[in-house]
């Protein structure tokens, strides 16, 4: 925050970044999931089929909306952390 940053002591570019910082982090969080939902199925899929390789690819689309949900966390948190 910068000194003298008038009444309230927060200006409205640093308010406007820190929804944009929450906004990110729920459409990461909310993508993420999505991600981890198809990534479940397709591993499901595959061991239905007997089909390792897709398995391997919904394991990796799981892990990748799991990484994708955990990162939106901490976007959300660092804004929560600058109030």
């Amino acid at each position: 925050m910068l000194l003298g940053g008038g009444a309230g002591g927060s200006s409205t570019k640093e308010r406007k970044m820190a929804d944009d910082l929450t906004k990110d982090g729920l459409k990461n969080q909310g993508e993420g999931l999505l991600d981890q939902a198809k990534g479940r199925v397709r591993n499901a899929v595959g061991g239905i089929t007997g089909d390792t390789s897709e398995q391997v690819k919904g394991k990796a689309q799981e892990l990748k909306g799991k990484v994708q949900r955990k990162f939106g966390e901490k976007q959300v948190d660092a804004d929560n952390n600058e109030d």
